[in-house]
């Protein structure tokens, strides 16, 4: 007779891996590049670093559970009250707790598909059902499809604007519409992980719709233009009371002193921040513009990254890029997300892409 062994939830074995971006390997005689997370290129904002240093001597002691200078450094940025806030190891984190305090399984999570990977993943883990709705040939989200799929066992809806990792971002107008076609019971997000990159008209005011709806969350991360993903903080905006659901989920000390403390630096620190987003988004541009005179046609790019929308070819685009010293993130049978980085690792993406164009 056989042992019995614990077993998991059936669900786990459902839930989606999360695939990293690749660090590059070295190479002799070249410098090579990461482009396939989407990180800021540019070392620490001024002061961080030695807010880090002062943080990290008292780290045999728990961080403020409370996040309290954090906290109110937020609170007085945003305009908003403390307790409407709620802090986690990074976005995901957020969006984790967040699911974990409105969904029953077998709730429904609704989001656009293709977009950020952990999104099938955090509603698995909690056992709500994923609901993807495909993306628009140009990589939008189809608002008016999604808005078709909320039913009655939807709880929450996912925007991810601009979109990861195809690119556009959505307007407010094209936003305030489609809540206007969504039940005041099922909660909307609203994801801005790439928000400081935006640069159109009709730009999404998240924080305004907080304020007019209660069903309406923003969550926000540190990680992309604050240059903070090594130490995981991202945080939520939204009613007291759904702020309040999503701490009592949250892991009690999660975000770590470090990682407070170097927010609340990077915080004050805003001017020196806009003038690294400005010369990340002018790189953008320099790039797009390059790669439009090649001949490709990719998804309008509000974030640090563009994608290229090759389908089958991604895996052969990827190795192409790696060959050139630069790797990148492919998505099989999809598309390749590649990050804006630095200048000499741009100008060897626009080498790659112009041997790849049809």
């Amino acid at each position: 007779m056989s042992t019995p062994t614990p077993r998991p939830r059936a669900t786990v074995a459902t839930i989606p891996a999360y695939v990293p971006g690749r660090p590059p390997a070295a190479r002799e005689g070249m410098t090579t590049y990461k482009l396939s997370s989407n990180e800021n290129p540019f070392p620490p904002l001024p002061g961080v670093v030695e807010a880090v240093a002062r943080a990290a001597e008292q780290m045999n002691r728990y961080p403020d559970m409370g996040c309290v200078a954090l906290y109110d450094a937020l609170a007085t940025r945003l305009d908003v009250a403390p307790q409407q806030l709620a802090a986690g190891t990074g976005s995901v984190a957020v969006l984790y707790h967040l699911l974990q305090a409105y969904c029953d399984p077998g709730d429904e999570v609704v989001f656009a598909w293709r977009s950020f990977e952990a999104y099938p993943i955090a509603a698995s883990v909690g056992g709500a059902v994923a609901v993807q709705v495909p993306v628009t040939a140009d990589g939008r989200h189809d608002l008016d499809a999604m808005a078709t799929a909320v039913g009655e066992r939807t709880k929450v809806v996912l925007l991810c604007t601009p979109n990861n990792p195809t690119g556009p971002a959505l307007t407010h107008g094209e936003v305030a519409g489609f809540l206007d076609r969504v039940p005041g019971h099922v909660l909307v997000v609203l994801d801005e992980a790439y928000r400081e990159f935006v640069r159109m008209d009709d730009p999404l005011d998240a924080l305004a719709l907080t304020r007019q709806r209660p069903n309406v969350v923003v969550m926000r991360t540190f990680a992309k233009a604050y240059g903070l993903a090594g130490l995981r903080v991202g945080y939520l905006v939204g009613s007291v009371e759904v702020a309040t659901a999503v701490r009592a989920c949250s892991l009690p000390f999660g975000v770590s002193s470090i990682a407070q403390a170097a927010a609340v630096a990077s915080l004050a620190a805003e001017d020196e921040l806009l003038e690294r987003v400005e010369k990340i988004v002018a790189e953008r541009s320099r790039v797009t513009a390059a790669l439009a005179e090649q001949g490709w046609q990719l998804p309008e790019a509000q974030g640090n990254f563009v994608w290229f929308p090759v389908g089958d070819r991604a895996l052969e685009l990827a190795a192409a890029a790696e060959e050139a010293g630069i790797v990148v993130r492919p998505f099989a049978g999809d598309g390749v997300r590649v990050s804006i980085g630095e200048p000499e690792a741009n100008d060897r993406l626009v080498e790659v892409a112009g041997r790849s164009v049809n």
